[in-house]
């Protein structure tokens, strides 16, 4: 399958960087890189510091909703959630290889193989639903905009359709996650003789995690919260910058920037998408096009300034792993 999608992987990447550098362009690249140095070294460091306590927000969202875990495994949870993240961000791959790094994660931290899976499911559905609210905020920001008679009210379905398919999506992950489980279930016990019975537990575990209202309701609650970190983080960002941005509006323009980047979620790292994104939308909210576009390259420095490190130590760590095995 790796195969098949590797040249249309590739196809996208350069088209998304294709657009990334018109959109950048058309900018002008001397004001969006004076934009950017304007964060200086101290303002970049403190963005990359509520990076990291974001990450500690969606590992408590991933801790809650694991079923017999206690609370105090939220450092794992949070390093597992930073691996998977960092992998989404800079390796060429779809989200699914970020998910399988954070559960391997998981995996060498000695929690369970029905824990994490269960706790996995529960988590993209809570973290899609708080998504979606923060998506109908975006909507309704960009809907008052332009309510008026403008021509940039075509950009509306363009919301609408990240709204649609997140909101498929986690229509999906509520309504099919038994017939998934039992599907994949089937599937693998062609392979793996342990398998069906593992989609069978995990199954069963998912009754009792979705019985305790209190811990899904925790998890919800974090991703949300992360959710508005990452607000914060635009609003915060635009600041140092020395945009002119309220943090309602920062928050309106990163909440469609994602709804973007849920409707282009085969393109990896979202590239290209989120310049165009920046570029078209931040007008709308007020906000200058050169500062938005600047603002997209402080969060490209920052997923490399954070994630890189964070992938070389989970590779030390797997190195290390496969070596103990053998020995």
């Amino acid at each position: 399958m790796m195969s098949r999608l590797r040249w249309p992987l590739l196809l996208a990447t350069i088209i998304g960087l294709g657009v990334a550098l018109w959109a950048l362009g058309r900018a002008g690249w001397t004001q969006v890189l004076d934009s950017a140095a304007r964060t200086g070294v101290g303002g970049f460091a403190l963005l990359c510091l509520i990076t990291i306590l974001t990450f500690g927000l969606l590992g408590g969202a991933w801790v809650a909703a694991a079923p017999g875990v206690a609370w105090r495994r939220i450092a794992l949870f949070s390093w597992a959630r930073a691996t998977r993240d960092a992998a989404n961000d800079l390796l060429p791959f779809s989200q699914l290889g970020g998910l399988v790094l954070g559960i391997r994660t998981l995996i060498a931290g000695g929690i369970g193989q029905v824990e994490i899976y269960t706790a996995t499911v529960v988590d993209l559905t809570t973290e899609m639903a708080s998504q979606l609210i923060f998506t109908l905020f975006a909507l309704w920001a960009f809907g008052a905009a332009l309510s008026g008679p403008n021509d940039a009210a075509r950009l509306l379905p363009i919301l609408w359709g990240g709204l649609g398919i997140a909101t498929v999506l986690m229509l999906a992950l509520l309504f099919l996650q038994r017939p998934a489980i039992r599907f994949a279930g089937f599937l693998a016990a062609r392979l793996l003789p342990d398998a069906s019975q593992l989609a069978g537990e995990v199954e069963a575990r998912l009754g009792q995690v979705y019985a305790r209202h209190g811990r899904v309701l925790a998890s919800f609650l974090f991703n949300l919260a992360a959710w508005g970190a990452t607000a914060f983080w635009t609003w915060f960002a635009l600041h140092l910058m020395g945009a002119e941005a309220s943090l309602w509006r920062a928050a309106a323009l990163e909440s469609a920037i994602f709804a973007l980047r849920a409707a282009a979620f085969l393109i990896p790292g979202a590239l290209g998408v989120q310049e165009a994104g920046y570029a078209l939308l931040a007008p709308l909210v007020g906000i200058d096009p050169a500062a938005a576009l600047a603002l997209s390259l402080v969060r490209r420095a920052r997923d490399v300034v954070v994630g890189v490190p964070i992938l070389l130590a989970w590779q030390v760590r797997e190195m290390r792993r496969a070596i103990s095995g053998r020995r």
